[in-house]
């Protein structure tokens, strides 16, 4: 397995396997001008794997100075149970505490019951303390 950096120039590929993973849901700032825009303001925090050539791994992070965000992680169904996402997962932690990120955030699918299980067991906690609140600036409601 080959692990590196996301550049844009994964993007159709990401696409593909995020469409194709049960738990991912994309949004239209998940068009290649708002992957680009958040790839270049996050350099070096998202990660891809790929074998043999194919794209089969995303995990997107950046940070605001204060937490980190943690999105996209999708593995491709054929190559899960191989410590690919977790790989993923450690990778992007350890950039963002090379940040001076302390803790991060991630936001889950309430239905997403596999993705909770994979969080749950790497140590993520599931908080009943916070309520998360959107509000749309410009677009539409898949904004």
């Amino acid at each position: 397995m080959h692990y590196r950096p996301m550049t844009i120039e994964d993007y159709d590929a990401a696409v593909a396997l995020w469409l194709s993973t049960e738990g991912v849901r994309l949004r239209d700032a998940d068009s290649r001008e708002g992957i680009d825009k958040y790839l270049q303001r996050n350099p070096g925090l998202s990660f891809v794997a790929e074998q043999d050539g194919n794209l089969v791994g995303t995990i997107m992070a950046g940070h605001d100075g204060h937490r980190g965000f943690v999105q996209h992680l999708a593995v491709a169904a054929v190559c899960r149970k191989q410590g690919i996402g977790t790989e993923l997962v450690r990778r992007c932690m350890n950039a963002l505490k090379h940040e001076g990120i302390q803790k991060s955030h991630l936001m889950l699918l309430v239905d997403n019951d596999a993705g909770k299980r994979f969080w749950k067991r790497l140590g993520w906690e599931f908080r009943t303390d916070i309520e998360l609140h959107s509000f749309i600036l410009s677009g539409g409601p898949n904004a």
